[in-house]
């Protein structure tokens, strides 16, 4: 039996057991052994690997101080040895995963192989995967982590012992765009007839080329004259009057509010609170117009360059939002805009 291959194991502050979104600016701690989830993949990688040691990172601390971060786990990599690095799984935390996805590219540079793991609409899959990281698909959330855990094992054993690798759908990773000539022993016309009468026949058959379509959204025309126009302010940042009467959910939102803003110049600490659970939301407490410049655009107002601001504001919450759920609120909350006559929307990004 070969012997155990060395895992080095990377975490972020809540899967490391330190605390959620108040611990998001803890900084990189290094532990020996299986941490949290880590115990799990112990479990899943049996004889075949040892978790040597985890690393642990607050994510906002991370998005503050990458290059330090990435610098540090760097030397922690030279003291460990590992033979494969593992991260995450991330699901769809974005900020996690983006995290994930910026270490395991070190790691591959450093000629360290490495797997994560995340949902496919994590945002450090779209901007990682262009890199031709392996990433597993997992689900959106910690439910799916034994799963998730145990095609992370799989392949990083595979990678570690430099097992040949099957195609993403055979091992459970999100496509990297890199296509490889294999022989099949069909040549490719009599296969595209086979599936092209599997497919009238209504019978069960995969594309060899998957080609990704994206719905096109045309830009809506320029205001002919927005200083007579009526602008409407409408956020997904989650910033919700204090004690959320509408119960906005942290994530996944499903319906949306509204709040009168009317004879406000600025939006006051104290009278808001910030519900999204997918940033830091200190700033936005101390001061609700980073995310929502009411005052900006009162200055605006008082300026002429724009007519005048409706006097409701639009939330909902985009953290982990699914596309079906956003479209519906997004449609609900622009026939409300337009019964009222507006012509214009302020869409601040969080």
């Amino acid at each position: 039996m070969p012997a155990p291959l060395r895992i080095v194991h990377y975490l972020n502050a809540f899967f490391g057991g330190i605390g959620g979104e108040a611990e998001a600016h803890t900084a990189v701690s290094l532990h020996p052994g299986p941490l949290g989830p880590g115990r799990l993949l112990a479990q899943t990688l049996a004889d075949a690997g040892e978790v040597v040691g985890t690393i642990m990172c607050g994510d906002g601390y991370f998005a503050e101080h990458e290059e330090t971060v990435v610098a540090q786990v760097r030397a922690h990599w030279q003291t460990l040895r590992p033979e494969v690095f593992l991260a995450g799984p991330a699901f769809r935390s974005g900020r996690y995963g983006l995290a994930c996805g910026r270490l395991c590219l070190e790691a591959e540079r450093l000629g360290i192989p490495a797997v994560t793991g995340m949902h496919i609409e994590n945002p450090g899959s779209d901007l990682y995967r262009p890199e031709h990281l392996y990433i597993i698909a997992t689900e959106s959330s910690a439910v799916g982590m034994r799963p998730a855990l145990d095609r992370m094992a799989a392949l990083a054993i595979k990678r570690g012992r430099g097992v040949p690798l099957g195609s993403a759908t055979q091992e459970g990773f999100l496509p990297r765009a890199v296509r490889r000539t294999v022989p099949t022993g069909i040549p490719a016309a009599q296969r595209a007839v086979d599936m092209a009468l599997r497919k009238w026949r209504g019978e069960p058959y995969t594309s060899e080329l998957t080609i990704e379509t994206f719905e096109a959204i045309p830009p809506a025309p320029p205001l002919r004259n927005p200083a007579q126009a009526l602008v409407a302010l409408v956020t997904e940042a989650g910033l919700v009057r204090t004690g959320n009467p509408d119960r906005l959910p942290a994530a996944a939102a499903t319906h949306w509010a509204a709040y009168s803003i009317a004879g406000m110049d600025r939006l006051v600490a104290g009278a808001w609170d910030a519900v999204h659970g997918g940033y830091d939301n200190t700033a936005a407490l101390q001061d609700p117009n980073r995310v929502v410049p009411l005052d900006a655009l009162r200055a605006l107002e008082r300026q002429g360059v724009i007519g005048r601001l409706l006097d409701d504001l639009y939330v909902t919450v985009g953290n982990i939002g699914s596309l079906n759920a956003m479209k519906r609120i997004g449609a609900e909350i622009a026939a409300v805009l337009l019964q009222r006559g507006v012509q214009g929307v302020i869409l601040p990004a969080t």
